[in-house]
């Protein structure tokens, strides 16, 4: 009987990637930052185990909603007080905290758990398009998706 090889961290080979938001649509870019946040493109993949790579997103201010999504998407949030639920647009997050909007949709795919929180900080998102780690040397991911209809 022969056993499924498991990854070890020695055989893990972890990769940078840059990827530009700019006119990609929330949900599929999203989608697709999520699975190689998980390594669920490398057939090493193993459900228990961190087997995904390094992501950083640059120009998230660019990202687009399709649709009335703009206006009538919300975001919520609470201080923990009574009374404390804050709640505002996607127009209006975008120009406070572009960044957070990706975030929060990468971070909704990524599984409930000590892992998915794990993963959570290899994603590295940034407003404008410099980045700082121009030192891990990150390969520039393309993500085909199709374009935005209004």
């Amino acid at each position: 009987m022969n056993k499924t090889p498991l990854p070890t961290k020695q055989t893990l080979e972890q990769k940078w990637y840059v990827v530009d938001a700019e006119g990609q649509r929330l949900g599929r870019l999203a989608t697709e930052i999520a699975m190689i946040l998980r390594g669920k493109n490398k057939p090493s993949f193993t459900p228990h185990m961190d087997t995904g790579d390094f992501v950083i997103v640059v120009n998230a201010e660019k990202v687009v909603v399709t649709g009335r999504k703009n206006e009538q998407k919300l975001y919520r949030r609470h201080s923990g007080r009574p009374g404390g639920m804050k709640t505002e647009t996607f127009d209006q997050l975008q120009r406070r905290i572009p960044n957070r909007i990706i975030e929060k949709a990468v971070k909704g795919m990524l599984p409930k758990n000590v892992m998915g929180r794990k993963l959570f900080t290899k994603l590295k998102v940034y407003a404008g398009p410099d980045h700082p780690h121009a030192a891990q040397t990150p390969e520039t991911l393309t993500i085909n998706t199709i374009p935005a209809r209004n």
